[in-house]
C-alpha cells in the first residue's frame, strides 16, 4: 500500500476509534478548519481525508491522446465518458483515483469530472458559478467518505453526493450537472473508437496502474472512514445506478446492473415527475436514465437496439422510427437532432447512496 492510501487508511482509523480529533474540522489545529463558517450538514461528521488541502491534486486541461495511445489502460478499467458535439472524451478512474477532479474544457465550454473512489461516484459539474468561471479543487475534507470539492472562485466547499455548497459563500446553491457515462474502457472505445483520452502524462509522479486502496473496492466491510447510515439491502460496494428526484432532491432511486441482462436491455419506470427509459446491459457494464417524456408532452415508448457487429452508441429505438444514443440524442428518425431530457443520475457504491439518502427505493422488476 503506498503512501497516500496508508495516510488515509491511519486518518480513518484514528477518527472511527476517536471522533474527536485531529482529523476533524470543529478542532482549531486542523488547518483545513472553517472557523465559524455554517455548514448545511452536520460539522462533526467533517472529516479531513490526510492529504491536506490540494494534497491531491486536480488536474487542469489534461494532455488527451487518441484510443490507440492509451496503453497504460486495461479493457476492464472504468472511465468516465462525456460527449460535446463531435468532442468525445474518456476520463478513466485509474487517472481519478489519484486525482479526483479534472478541470477540462470542451469545444470552449468548462467542465470538470469530480470523482470520489472512495463512494464510487463519478459527476460531470459545470465550471460556471453564477456568471463566473472557475475550477474546482480537493478540500481534502469528507462527509459520509465523500469527497468534498471546493471552487477557486469563491473557496467554498461543495459536496459532491449532494449536488450543492455546504460550507462558504456560496452555501446552499446547488451545482449544474451535465449527463456522463461510466463503462469500461473496452465498451467505450468500441463505442467511440474516435474517442481522445486522458494521457497518463499528467506532470505528476503517480503509478497509474496501481489502485491506491488496496482491496477497497471489492472488500463489502471495508471502509476508512465512517458513514451515518448503512443498508444492508444490496451488498455495499456494489456499483448502481441513483435517480435523484427532480422535485424535492432528497429521494433516490437505485437500478441495479444486475438487472440489466444480455447485450442491451430497456426498461420503463416512474419516478417522481420522472417518466424514466433506462437502458444498459450487466454484460457490457453500462447503464443510463433519461426521461422519456419529450419537452411537447409526448412520451416515447422504447426498446433495445441489438448490436450485430461490435457495440455501438445507438442503444434506444422508439414507436416512432428514431434512434437514440447513449447521450440521449436522435442519431435517426424524424427526431433527429432532437435529444431527451436528461434526468439526474450517476453510478456510485450502494452504501454511498443509502448514506446520503435514507431507505433509497430500489427497482426490483
Amino acid at each position: 500500500m503506498n503512501h497516500i492510501s496508508k495516510t488515509l487508511v491511519a486518518a480513518g482509523l484514528i477518527s472511527l476509534a476517536n471522533c474527536s480529533d485531529q482529523n476533524n474540522p470543529n478542532n482549531p489545529n486542523n488547518p483545513n478548519n472553517p472557523g465559524s463558517t455554517e455548514w448545511s450538514i452536520p460539522k462533526e461528521e467533517v472529516f479531513d481525508g490526510g492529504p491536506g488541502k490540494d494534497g491531491i491534486p486536480a488536474l487542469t486541461t489534461p494532455l488527451m491522446v487518441a484510443a490507440s495511445q492509451a496503453t497504460y489502460l486495461k479493457d476492464d478499467d472504468l472511465v468516465i465518458g462525456y460527449k460535446r458535439g463531435n468532442d468525445i472524451r474518456a476520463y478513466p478512474h485509474p487517472i481519478l483515483d489519484w486525482h479526483e477532479i479534472i478541470n477540462d474544457e470542451m469545444d470552449g465550454h468548462p467542465i470538470s469530472i469530480i470523482y470520489c473512489p472512495l463512494t464510487g461516484t463519478g459527476t460531470g459539474w459545470e465550471r460556471t458559478l453564477n456568471g463566473k468561471v472557475t475550477t474546482f479543487g480537493v478540500s481534502g475534507l469528507l462527509y459520509n467518505s465523500n469527497i468534498i470539492p471546493y471552487d477557486r472562485l469563491t473557496n467554498s466547499n461543495w459536496s459532491q453526493i449532494r449536488l450543492d455548497c455546504v460550507n462558504g459563500e456560496l452555501r446552499t446553491q446547488r451545482v449544474e450537472t451535465f449527463h456522463t457515462v461510466e463503462t469500461t474502457w473496452k465498451t467505450w472505445k468500441e463505442m467511440f473508437p474516435q474517442t481522445k483520452v486522458v494521457s497518463h502524462q499528467t506532470g505528476f509522479s503517480r503509478n497509474y496502474n496501481n489502485y491506491p486502496y488496496g482491496d477497497y473496492k471489492t472488500n463489502n466491510n471495508s471502509f476508512i472512514f465512517p458513514v451515518t447510515s448503512q443498508d444492508n439491502r444490496i451488498p455495499n460496494k456494489e456499483r448502481v445506478l441513483g435517480v435523484i428526484s427532480a422535485e424535492t432532491k432528497d429521494r433516490v432511486k437505485v437500478y441495479r446492473l444486475a438487472s440489466f441482462e444480455g447485450e442491451n436491455a430497456v426498461k420503463h419506470d416512474n419516478f417522481g415527475s420522472y417518466t424514466l427509459v433506462l437502458a444498459g446491459s450487466k454484460k457490457n457494464n453500462f447503464l443510463v436514465a433519461f426521461d422519456r417524456t419529450l419537452t411537447n408532452g409526448t412520451i416515447l415508448t422504447f426498446s433495445p437496439t441489438s448490436f450485430s457487429q461490435g457495440l455501438s452508441p445507438v442503444i434506444l429505438s422508439d414507436t416512432e422510427g428514431n434512434t437514440w444514443n447513449v447521450f440521449g440524442e436522435a442519431v435517426s428518425g424524424p427526431r433527429t437532432g432532437q435529444k431527451l431530457k436528461p434526468v439526474i443520475s450517476f453510478i456510485g457504491y450502494w452504501f454511498s447512496w443509502g448514506a446520503f439518502y435514507p431507505n433509497p427505493e430500489i427497482f426490483e422488476r
